[in-house]
């Protein structure tokens, strides 16, 4: 019995709120970071085989050097969310009542309180950053979906010869033309191939996952807003207990101080 009692305290203790946002984060981070890696490492591909894009030299910033940095971004991205998740559940463990049940009474300090604004303050600028890059990443979903349904309507344009110019894009420069044409080789090639197809569906994977990681920064929004109000209330709870013990001690030493002045007085 003292076993299962234990266990349900700590179950008891566990924010769950903070772990559903987190595993909604590492999910979304997750898809975003791999599908948008490999989606990149594919757009390289078809670049360079289909559109024949060549690579610049070292010191030129063209789209393959964009491609990289973006990786690395990437990178950067999976790490630093990684470690924001684990910092917000640590939050959530020390802000959630059933803790103070477990290990009894603390003090909740202004620096306790500074943190939980801190993160606050630090989710929404995150939440905002995560819309901005769901906005990016529809932009290479629209560019895929127009050449991927094109592919998927060859037929129809058996007559009409639709071009994709890549300065539209802005991938390459104005100086530079490369068009790919519905009545090229390369063209019948891209849409024949998995290439295609699997790119733009990463791509897509990408975006959902971006997505997911908003509604992920909402959910702690709640989450954060919920544990600050906590934090609040249990602070001024706590000045009331203070001065209620205090009050009460002064009492106390009144009735203690009159009792001896009278039995000083019988004596």
């Amino acid at each position: 019995m003292g076993g299962s009692e234990c266990c349900l305290k700590c179950l008891s203790g566990i924010p769950y709120a903070s772990l559903i946002a987190t595993i909604l984060l590492y999910a979304g981070v997750a898809l975003f970071c791999g599908c948008g890696h490999e989606a990149l490492s594919g757009t390289v591909t078809i670049l360079q085989t289909y559109f024949d894009v060549v690579r610049s030299p070292a010191d030129a910033l063209d789209v393959f050097t964009m491609i990289d940095i973006f990786k690395y971004v990437i990178y950067g991205v999976a790490a630093a969310f990684f470690v924001y998740g684990i910092l917000l559940m640590v939050e959530g463990f020390f802000t959630t009542g059933a803790i103070r049940d477990l290990y009894g009474d603390f003090k909740i300090t202004t620096c306790g309180r500074c943190v939980s604004a801190w993160f606050i303050m630090l989710t929404y600028i995150f939440m905002l950053a995560w819309l901005g890059v769901t906005a990016f990443s529809s932009l290479p979903v629209f560019m895929y979906f127009s050449i991927w349904n094109t592919c998927q309507n060859t037929t129809l344009l058996e007559s009409s010869n639709v071009c994709f110019d890549l300065r539209q894009y802005g991938i390459v420069s104005i100086s530079e033309e490369k068009k790919l044409c519905t009545a090229s080789e390369n063209f019948i090639k891209m849409c024949e191939s998995n290439e295609l197809d699997l790119t733009f569906h990463l791509f897509v994977c990408a975006l959902a996952g971006a997505g997911a990681a908003v509604i992920a920064m909402v959910h702690y929004l709640m989450v954060l807003s919920a544990n600050w109000a906590y934090v609040k209330d249990a602070c001024r709870m706590q000045k009331y207990e203070d001065i209620k013990s205090k009050e009460e001690q002064e009492l106390h030493d009144i009735h203690s101080t009159r009792s001896k002045e009278r039995l000083n007085a019988y004596t």
